[in-house]
């Protein structure tokens, strides 16, 4: 078992999402946005920064298992201040990940959707529709913490993938036998992984 923390960067708001992932199955724990409500930018930052590491430390806390982080990747805006501002947001979210300790992984909002909605154009509205079937819940989270929460499925998606491509590449060489297009594992091998 493992926590994800995701983290949809904003400079006004920064939306995270929290779940559980236990082979397969997701799990929700805890969604919401960090909001910044000034017009000065150190403060925005030190809002971030301060709200993700109080949310991060209580899970670390409260969780027997290893923790994650996954952000989204700054897009390029036609705007270069909302590019900069958001790349200051995207820079004290992973700094506060960073702080605790945290591997930070990073993802683009394509490769998010791509992993949520299985299209890399989908809409905010689509996005959340997902979340909430993928996570079972009643009620639709607010745009930006469903943001939170899709880097942090993408996250656990990706992770899954990877320790599946790294166990078949591990079994190659180690006797187990491919029948039917599936790899059969020995006793011994599965000691071995244990």
């Amino acid at each position: 078992m493992t926590i994800i923390i995701g983290i949809d960067p904003g400079s006004r708001m920064t939306g995270y999402g929290v779940i559980q992932q236990t082979g397969d199955k997701l799990t929700y724990i805890d969604a919401g946005t960090i909001r910044t409500d000034t017009k000065e930018m150190p403060e925005r930052l030190k809002r971030i920064f301060n709200g993700l590491t109080r949310i991060t430390q209580y899970h670390l806390k409260y969780a027997n298992e290893p923790i994650y982080a996954a952000i989204e990747q700054v897009f390029m805006a036609e705007n270069p201040d909302s590019a900069l501002k958001l790349g200051q947001a995207r820079g004290a979210a992973i700094a506060a990940m960073v702080a605790l300790d945290l591997e930070v992984s990073e993802y683009t909002a394509r490769q998010i959707k791509q992993a949520v909605c299985g299209y890399g154009a989908a809409a905010k509205e689509q996005v959340q529709e997902m979340v909430c079937r993928i996570l079972s819940l009643d009620v639709v989270p607010q745009a930006d913490a469903a943001d939170g929460l899709a880097c942090a499925i993408c996250h656990a998606h990706s992770s899954h993938s990877m320790n599946k491509l790294l166990l078949n590449s591990s079994m190659r060489g180690r006797g187990a036998s491919k029948k039917k297009g599936r790899w059969r594992l020995t006793e011994e091998d599965l000691g071995n992984l244990r």
